[in-house]
């Protein structure tokens, strides 16, 4: 059996951050959570709600003084268990070529490669 870790194409660093979402084109207010953890592929966060696989969201969080903005799509979400919050992760489907850049960079500093 592969361990989910094994399975990721991208390393995920720890990242405490204040972080918001909203599920694109919903014309919801944003939600505010905190990330757990990030790669140059995607951001994972706990909810209080369930959002169902293939959910496109709108997100902010900052990271190095600087907003990112990126689109992603929930790529699963799995209740906590002895809790009312669900954990997912996102995987990133439109990230800003800057952003990207600087999101590289932490993860860069995180692992000891810069």
């Amino acid at each position: 059996m592969i361990k989910p870790d094994e399975r990721r194409r991208f390393e995920r660093v720890e990242l405490r951050a204040d972080l918001r979402y909203q599920p694109r084109g919903s014309g919801l207010e944003f939600v505010s959570a905190v990330s757990n953890n990030v790669s140059t592929g995607g951001i994972g966060f706990n909810i209080n709600r369930f959002l169902a696989p293939s959910t496109t969201l709108n997100l902010e969080f900052d990271l190095l003084s600087r907003v990112l903005h990126p689109v992603g799509r929930v790529a699963w979400c799995y209740s906590i268990p002895h809790s009312d919050r669900n954990s997912l992760g996102v995987e990133f489907v439109e990230l800003d070529p800057i952003e990207k850049c600087c999101l590289e960079c932490f993860i860069k500093m995180q692992t000891g490669q810069l």
